[in-house]
């Protein structure tokens, strides 16, 4: 059986921009319920408000689904991005795919470039692992000697990378674009190891 909470995220999957009242009659309770697990939601970043106008006089509050809210349930994005890269190999050549899987990666480190401006290596390293989280990775990394060894402990594009493994070149091209420093992959997860893991040499020179 559905709890409330789930009661109120499908009929927000089914109907955005619902109203409390919308709510309370669609999932069966109180308004003030409503409220209550609302404010839960919003806290867990799972539903946002907003103002809309409908008519004279003050705007009322509807509620819909955040991207982590929607994500909640299943969908079919592997289906389709798996179909998507597999029509962009069979009519595009090559290098031009690599370039864009390339241009990926690029387009992040340029969003961040300000942010990691005269960092060490290691509050680089910090970043790469925080910034890789946000995409859906699960990162570690290590000092051994003198090299750092990151490892991707849980991929997002591991689905994907079965049928396209040419999608590993994004984290591995972000990753070396962040540090500033050459990325040797030493092992892979598509290869059979328990989880990607990427060497680096110690030295840098933040610019």
């Amino acid at each position: 059986m559905k709890s409330t909470r789930d009661k109120i995220l499908q009929t927000l999957l089914k109907k955005p921009k619902s109203t409390i009242n919308d709510l309370a009659e669609a999932v069966g309770i109180n308004p003030i319920s409503v409220r209550h697990h609302l404010t839960n939601l919003q806290m867990e970043g799972l539903v946002e408000s907003q103002e809309e106008r409908h008519g004279v006089g003050r705007p009322r509050l509807v509620y819909l689904l955040t991207n982590d809210g929607m994500e909640r349930f299943p969908t079919r994005y592997l289906r389709l991005t798996t179909r998507l890269i597999t029509q962009m190999k069979e009519s595009m050549p090559g290098p031009m795919i690599s370039k864009l899987f390339g241009q990926i990666a690029d387009d992040l480190v340029s969003e961040y470039a300000h942010d990691i401006k005269g960092l060490s290596m290691e509050e680089r390293l910090d970043f790469v692992k925080d910034l890789l989280a946000q995409e859906g990775f699960t990162v570690d990394w290590e000092k051994k000697g003198g090299q750092y060894h990151i490892h991707e402990i849980s991929c997002p594009y591991y689905q994907i990378g079965v049928a396209h493994p040419e999608v590993c070149t994004v984290d591995q091209t972000l990753i070396s674009k962040m540090l500033a420093l050459p990325v040797n992959k030493v092992q892979c997860i598509l290869n059979g190891a328990t989880h990607c893991t990427y060497v680096v040499q110690s030295a840098v020179k933040t610019k």
